[in-house]
């Protein structure tokens, strides 16, 4: 459901549920949010959980877990990014409660059945219908307060999941026009809040973009790009929706030769004339990330990430080579311009 002051839906739709002991999940930095739940739920609520963290690692999991079960939680209800709709998932899938999301970034993993967990040091990521959430309230009002460039690399990590939908081999008519819809109101939503700070429909462009893109992850196969993100952020640490931010680019960019009807829908729905370049370039005009470098990645590390994207196959519009990957990643971390003209 969308809308401002939705907060309050939390309360009716944990009752449809049949569920009345609430855990109720944060990030360390946002459990103000948890407080805010928590005073909408009253007696509903059993207990907070403020230790959601990037990549959902299994012994995070594992501590949350050992907290649902001590105080007998019936339900599991998320508030916050991406980071805290993963564990939240790992919870759902490993208990069968029900769970209840209220986002307030766009990452879109909201909506969809799959779920990435990092152990010793690699991310994987499965799918199952029980791991998609059965409530989802969008609440404009939550992310008034969510700071520009957290904005911004989250509706750009949103992005990415639309351009790779775009391109994916069991695509439909129905997923091309969401990824096409996603695309362009995101832009849209990012173009209009930086130009007005405190603009309400450009946070609700934002959500509902984040909606379609979340769909079209949760609908068909992803490629280089969320492979390579993965390995970025599980392996190396690297912060999630910035990776894929300064990423997007250069795997657009290197699956263009192979993917070129996709990238003319996308040049369109950015209003740029070339898709990678295009992008890159409003990025930068944004204030965002353009650098792995400037994420705390070496070069020094690029062959380890390479090894580890291919290792495992994976869908993609063109083949992926370990040099081409090499390459891919050299440029990357030197935030290497991406030429129109290629």
């Amino acid at each position: 459901m969308f809308g401002s002051g939705t907060l309050r839906r939390v309360a009716s739709e944990l009752e449809r549920l049949g569920a009345s002991r609430a855990l109720v999940l944060s990030t360390p930095g946002r459990a103000d949010l948890a407080d805010r739940v928590v005073a909408v739920l009253g007696e509903a609520v059993v207990g907070t959980f403020a230790g959601a963290v990037m990549h959902t690692p299994v012994e995070v999991t594992e501590e949350a877990l050992s907290r649902a079960r001590a105080v007998s939680a019936d339900s599991i209800v998320s508030v916050g990014g991406g980071s805290t709709t993963g564990l939240g998932k790992a919870l759902a899938v490993r208990t069968g409660l029900p769970h209840v999301v209220l986002p307030t970034t766009y990452s879109g993993s909201e909506v969809t059945s799959m779920l990435g967990e990092t152990t010793e040091g690699e991310k994987v990521t499965r799918r199952a219908p029980e791991i998609l959430p059965d409530v989802v309230i969008y609440d404009v009002d939550l992310t008034l307060t969510l700071p520009w460039p957290v904005t911004l690399t989250s509706g750009i990590n949103a992005m990415a999941h639309a351009v790779e939908a775009l391109y994916a081999d069991d695509r439909t008519a129905r997923t091309e026009q969401q990824a096409t819809d996603a695309i362009t109101a995101i832009t849209s939503g990012l173009h209009d809040l930086h130009r007005d700070a405190d603009s309400t429909d450009a946070r609700s462009d934002l959500l509902y973009g984040a909606y379609l893109a979340g769909t079209c992850l949760g609908g068909v196969e992803m490629g280089l790009h969320h492979k390579l993100c993965h390995t970025l952020g599980g392996s190396f640490a690297l912060p999630h929706a910035p990776t894929h931010t300064v990423v997007l680019p250069y795997v657009m960019a290197f699956n263009q030769p192979a993917a070129d009807a996709a990238m003319a829908t996308t040049a369109k729905a950015l209003g740029v004339d070339d898709a990678p370049s295009g992008l890159q370039a409003l990025v930068a005009s944004w204030g965002g990330p353009t650098s792995l470098g400037d994420l705390g990645f070496r070069t020094s590390d690029v062959p380890r990430a390479a090894e580890l994207t291919t290792k495992r196959p994976f869908a993609n519009p063109r083949e992926v080579r370990h040099d081409d990957l090499v390459a891919l990643l050299v440029s990357a971390t030197d935030g290497t311009r991406i030429g129109a003209n290629r």
